[in-house]
Order: C-alpha cells, then structure tokens, then sequence
C-alpha cells in the first residue's frame, strides 16, 4: 500500500427531505487500499459511494477525493474516479466490445494505448471470447464484469464499487474478487460496498453502517479481536426454544440464527459452563443435548452484535431484527 490518503471524509451527510440517509460520517481511505462499507438495505451505502463520485451533492460536511472537494467540485471529482452502480447501467443492444469502445470514447482514452488497454482488461475479466455478444444476452456475472471492464478501461485512481457481487453466481464472484484484488495490487484505491459480511472480511479497512450512523470503523481484524465477550455455537434441539431461552438469559448480548444453528455472544469470558448449563436445564430428558463450542468471533459476528446493541439503546428490538435477517 503506497503513502497518503485518497479520501478523506469528514461530517458528511444527506438528506431526502425528512429523511437522513447519511449522518455526520467521517473516515479516511489510504491510496491503495482496499476499502469496504458494509449494511444491510438501506444503511445509505449507495448514497455514501454516491457522493464519493461527485453525483450527489453532500448536505452536509465534505470529502475530499485526492484533494479535490465533492461539495465544491464534484466534477472534478470525476477525473480520477470510476464509479459502478448496482444496476446494470450498459447498453444491452451493443455487443461486449462495443460497449467497451464508447466508455473508452467517453473517457478520451488515447488511440496508441488502447490496444494494450482492451488486451488486459479482456484477459482479466474473461470476456475476450464474448466480444461480439449482446450485453442484454450476457449472464448477470458476466454483465458485473462487463461493467467494471468499462469502468477500468481509462485506469482510474479511484474505483468505487457498489454492492459488485450482489446476485451473482458463486463462479462470478470469486472471480470478481480477484480483478478487484488485481487492481489493488496494481495501485488502485478501491472502496466497495456489500451487505456480505464474508465479503468485508477481504478488505483493509471496513465502515459497518446502519441507518447512516458509523457502528465501528477499523481493519476486520481490529474488529472481531475487540469485540465484548466471547461467541458460542450452539447446534442440535429447538431452535425457536432455544433463541428464547439464550435471549433472556443474563449476560448473553446477542443471538443470531444461520438456519439451524444458534451464535451466541456472551459479555463474559467464562461464559462456557453457565451457557451449557441454561442449554440443559432446558432440554428435556429424552432429547438429545445440543451441541455447545466456542467459536472465534467472525466480522459478521461483530455486526451483529452491534446492530443488536443499536436496536436495544434506540428501544425496538424488533426493528434490530428486520435488519439483521436483512444482512
């Protein structure tokens, strides 16, 4: 990772009308990282990567993007910066290297360097032997790759990706994540945003967000090492009844369902013996005893227990829950 900072954000915010999407957010990126903002629906990602291209006017504060001011300046924001909506935003009735030859156009990439240019973006997306397709015929993976092969073709500073990988195949994906890997290695600043907390794990730094606020900022490391307590896994038996009995037990912060499987995190380290002993005092005779481990704490983990924590301090577990399912 090369020295100094691409991005430096302070007090940003925005407003749609009564609503704030964003609120007092500040953060700095350093040039060269990989730099993830990390929310369910609706936690004013896209509004946030918005503003970082210079298409959104900021309500409030600003963020400086290699110098250039996104309040005052958002065109000249744009010079070094490729921005990637969610939305597939390319011609479907042009064929692969035609939609790729206008963004070249539209960007004034040089005629000598072009050729090198297509050649390698061709070769790390894989869509060299799709050039003569229609974008509307390509598959959603292949029209994420098709997107980005645009967004690179001029080399940006700066990549801001939004939400890259969602509905996408699993083949599609990794192979995603390592063009934006490719990039970063090359020198590339990136920030992405995804609701994928496996996802989040790949970057530098993250930004977890919930309703415009900042739930925590620092290296996922940072984050799963400092998070309150100890997490459990919890498998076997009752799901429902165990959920119940966990959520009202003293000290546990947090319960999360992955399908049939309970994670718990407990505000003490010593948790062990007086979880297994809540887990089968309720467990009756002839049922087998759920099965109880601890488990190094993932990002997602963290999240969850933040959102938790949120929903509680604001008094409506029920809405912590939507977004939780959510994310």
């Amino acid at each position: 990772m090369t020295s100094g900072s691409a991005i430096v954000v302070s007090d940003l915010s925005r407003r749609f009308g009564d609503t704030v999407a964003v609120r007092g957010v500040s953060f700095t990126v350093e040039e060269g990282a990989l730099f993830g903002i990390v929310g369910a629906d609706g936690a004013g990602k896209t509004t946030m990567l918005r503003m970082l291209a210079g298409v959104l006017r900021p309500s409030g504060g600003d963020a400086m993007i290699y110098g250039v001011s996104v309040a005052r300046d958002p065109e000249g924001v744009k010079t070094d910066t490729a921005y990637m909506s969610q939305r597939f935003g390319l011609y479907t009735d042009l064929t692969v290297s035609e939609n790729i030859a206008f963004y070249a156009d539209l960007y004034r990439v040089p005629r000598e360097v072009r050729r090198e240019r297509l050649d390698r973006v061709y070769a790390f997306s894989g869509l060299g032997p799709f050039q003569s397709r229609l974008a509307g015929d390509l598959s959603g993976g292949m029209k994420q790759k098709l997107s980005l092969s645009c967004a690179l073709i001029h080399q940006p500073r700066l990549l801001l990706l939004d939400e890259p990988t969602f509905g996408v195949d699993p083949i599609s994906r990794r192979d995603l994540w390592l063009i934006i890997h490719e990039m970063v290695a090359d020198g590339t600043t990136v920030v992405t945003s995804t609701a994928y907390l496996d996802e989040a794990e790949r970057c530098d730094r993250v930004l977890l967000l919930h309703k415009g606020r900042v739930l925590g900022l620092d290296a996922p490391r940072v984050l799963q090492d400092g998070l309150e307590g100890r997490v459990f896994e919890v498998s076997g038996g009752s799901v429902a009844m165990l959920t119940s009995v966990l959520e009202s037990s003293p000290g546990v912060a947090s319960v999360a369902r992955y399908g049939d499987t309970l994670r718990v995190t407990h505000q003490s380290p010593e948790a062990l013996p007086t979880l297994r002993q809540v887990i089968e005092s309720s467990t009756h005779a002839d049922e087998p005893t759920p099965l109880l481990r601890q488990v190094d704490p993932s990002l997602e983990d963290v999240f969850v227990d933040r959102l938790t924590r949120e929903a509680h301090s604001e008094g409506d577990g029920r809405d912590g829950e939507e977004v939780i399912a959510r994310a």
